[in-house]
């Protein structure tokens, strides 16, 4: 097998098809993705039975508990993904819409018009479900798409892949629209970061080595996905309820995934009164707490919390804690050991919360809310390709208008420059 010339013919083709499905309409897009939602719903006992190959591989293997999670795909799962192709065709097309006309005094009018990226590399780990929400958002913007999953999960990603190529041929989409590479052989991905004059953007979702290795290797532009150090910060203002309610659902809903709650800041003037019951619910679900000196003075026989907990992405049932001076202290912290993710106040006060959302430079700044609200169906994009957590091109759960750019277009009438 030559990989450089299979991963080559795919990009090719993938080009190819971008062409077409600039200009592909509205209506045709969406009879794919009705189709495939359809297939997936089918085909869910196949879709279960290749995943548990994938699942007993890596038990075998001893993967994490959180890895294995994220692995999973049962009939509630399949649904989701069945149902987030459905919102998918709900969502506005946003292709060809033209933006911002203005009149110049020459008489030219001058906008925008929203258009494809054009080939997007998706390169992820662990998430089968990436191959459902990458593939349909990029085709509803228009995009070509060429997947590399894991190897962790190459056998429920080929039936997924599978099954939504075939729904696309029959309902008229291009040959090279959606495109899994299937070899597990990690020099596929160095090959696919080198392909810039055939792929235009590359999306990496997965842990820091994937991330690092894409940032170092890819010739082409990166929208990255990091890591998700998410905090919650509790107000002297706060109600204790409302904070502990979130702050347990933001730790233990499910702590396997980006935008999960890692650590949680306690104002000193309400900790002593908020922290015993709160830990003691936390370690009655399980949670290795890890706490500063103030913390473990307030709360006896818990670990101490070192420089190395505050920056890092657990993704298990351990929660760091720290007692801050005030709401100053609070942001400060986030904002130099966060990952500029999703972070939150709890807090009756309203300059205060202006203050938090003003000073936190994170992708998604909550009031009074769990951060586990960071996702693209949660905030009504239908699905997420990812959590871009850079400034450029994308920031936050990115759908759909995120998967696209713009080109000036101008109306004249037998203007020239003098």
């Amino acid at each position: 097998m030559n990989i450089r010339e299979d991963i080559l013919k795919i990009a090719r083709q993938a080009k190819m098809a971008s062409q077409e499905l600039a200009n592909l309409s509205s209506s045709t897009k969406n009879k794919a993705l009705v189709r495939m939602a359809e297939s997936i719903e089918k085909n869910r006992e196949r879709i279960i039975e290749e995943n548990k190959k994938d699942v007993n591989l890596a038990k075998k293997k001893e993967l994490s508990k959180a890895l294995i999670d994220r692995l999973t795909l049962d009939e509630k799962r399949i649904r989701q993904m069945s149902k987030s192709l459905e919102e998918i065709v709900s969502i506005e097309d946003p292709i060809g819409k033209i933006e911002n006309i203005r009149k110049r005094p020459n008489g030219l009018q001058i906008g925008k018009m929203v258009v494809p990226l054009g080939v997007i590399g998706i390169v992820y780990e662990a998430r089968p479900n990436v191959t459902i929400d990458a593939a349909a958002l990029c085709l509803k913007a228009g995009n070509a798409t060429i997947l590399r999953g894991g190897s962790e999960a190459i056998c429920s990603n080929i039936i997924l892949a599978d099954l939504l190529k075939k729904a696309g041929q029959e309902t008229g989409l291009p040959s090279g629209s959606i495109q899994l590479i299937k070899t597990t052989d990690r020099r596929a991905v160095t090959e696919m970061l080198k392909l810039n004059a055939y792929i235009d953007v590359i999306i990496p979702r997965g842990g820091e080595e994937l991330i690092r290795v894409v940032m170092e290797n890819s010739t082409i532009p990166v929208i990255k996905h990091y890591k998700g150090i998410c905090h919650i910060y509790v107000d002297e203002e706060a109600d204790l309820k409302m904070a502990e309610e979130i702050s347990f659902n933001a730790k233990v809903q499910r702590p396997g995934v980006c935008n999960a709650m890692e650590t949680l800041l306690i104002n000193e003037k309400i900790a002593a009164q908020f922290l015993p019951g709160m830990i003691k619910r936390l370690q009655e679900a399980a949670v290795e707490i890890r706490g500063d000196e103030k913390t473990c003075q307030i709360t006896r026989g818990i670990k101490k919390a070192s420089e190395e907990d505050w920056q890092t992405e657990y993704l298990d049932l351990i929660l760091s804690i720290k007692v801050v001076e005030g709401i100053e202290e609070a942001i400060n912290h986030i904002n130099n050991y966060g990952s500029h993710h999703s972070d939150a106040i709890i807090t009756n006060n309203y300059a205060k919360s202006r203050q938090f959302l003003q000073k936190i430079d994170s992708a998604a700044v909550y009031v009074n809310a769990s951060t586990r609200f960071t996702d693209g169906a949660e905030f009504g994009l239908g699905a997420e390709i990812g959590i871009s957590t850079q400034k450029l091109h994308a920031r936050g759960p990115m759908g759909v208008n995120e998967l696209t750019s713009t080109k000036f277009i101008i109306w004249g009438d037998g203007q020239i420059r003098k």
